[in-house]
């Protein structure tokens, strides 16, 4: 029997649930889980539903819409692997936590490439037998260097999420828009705390006893994109800022595959600048 993810979302009116359970009945699926919300402020109903059964993707497709209104947003997935790209600076990791729960079949992903602007994690990355791209920034502008980065990552047919894992430049309004909605990045503070560069340093500045990483969506707004996942550690005075940012390490990398493991399941509703997660 085919399984499909089934992701609806619309304003909220009375008898949702009931169409959609009782269409659901008739076309004989059975419901594995279900989760609703419904935001009462915006007047937003959300529903992520896993369905069993033999029927063609489009029949279920058109089945829902025809029962429900037009103002209704419908997704369906099949729980297949996700194709991802990792984009890389220096700093190995948040890259070596995916990979090592990538070789340990943690991740429901493909990861078809790797993508550097530094040839330092080669090395690393090639272990895992996953094709590495070194895309130099030397001598090039921002907007050159991005091309670059464009015309390398248009080899890849598709690719359903870039993953910044520690991925230090800022991208410009083209290529967020190349990939909507399909940028994940981890900020190493608890957003919208200590927003741009050197974050634990502001942190050790204003003397904090938290401190956290925010993995989030990126758009053209620095580090203010929808979040995704955060977790934050206890410091006190004792610590340096780069005694914070060492102990930081850890949270930066758990939220962010805490974060992709979201995303490859299609818990993840983007709403205006927020998510809903189930």
């Amino acid at each position: 029997m085919k399984q499909y993810r089934v992701l609806i979302d619309c304003s909220d009116k009375k008898g949702l649930v009931y169409k959609v359970s009782k269409l659901f009945f008739e076309l004989e699926l059975n419901i594995l889980s279900n989760h609703e919300y419904v935001d009462s402020d915006n007047n937003k109903f959300f529903m992520r539903t896993v369905v069993e059964g033999n029927i063609e993707e489009s029949k279920l497709t058109l089945a829902l819409q025809t029962e429900l209104d037009d103002d209704v947003n419908i997704q369906i997935v099949s729980p297949v692997k996700k194709n991802i790209v990792l984009m890389v600076t220096k700093e190995s990791h948040c890259l070596g936590d995916i990979l090592i729960r990538y070789e340990a079949g943690e991740l429901d992903a493909n990861i078809i490439g790797v993508v550097s602007n530094y040839d330092l994690l080669q090395p690393l990355v090639e272990k895992f037998d996953i094709p590495y791209f070194c895309v130099s920034h030397v001598d090039l502008n921002r907007e050159e260097h991005e091309a670059k980065v464009l015309e390398c990552l248009a080899q890849f047919k598709d690719i359903d999420y870039i993953v910044l894992a520690k991925y230090m430049r800022i991208l410009t309004p083209t290529f967020v828009e190349a990939y909507n909605k399909k940028l994940i990045n981890i900020h190493h503070s608890f957003l919208p705390s200590f927003i741009g560069a050197n974050p634990y340093k502001q942190a050790h500045e204003r003397g904090v006893k938290l401190i956290g990483a925010t993995a989030h969506f990126v758009t053209n707004d620095l580090d203010e994109g929808p979040i995704i996942s955060q977790d934050v550690i206890n410091v006190n005075h004792d610590h340096s800022w780069r005694d914070m940012q060492r102990s930081g390490r850890d949270v930066e990398k758990i939220t962010l595959s805490r974060a992709l493991k979201l995303a490859l399941e299609d818990r993840i509703f983007v709403e205006g600048n927020k998510t809903i997660i189930f």
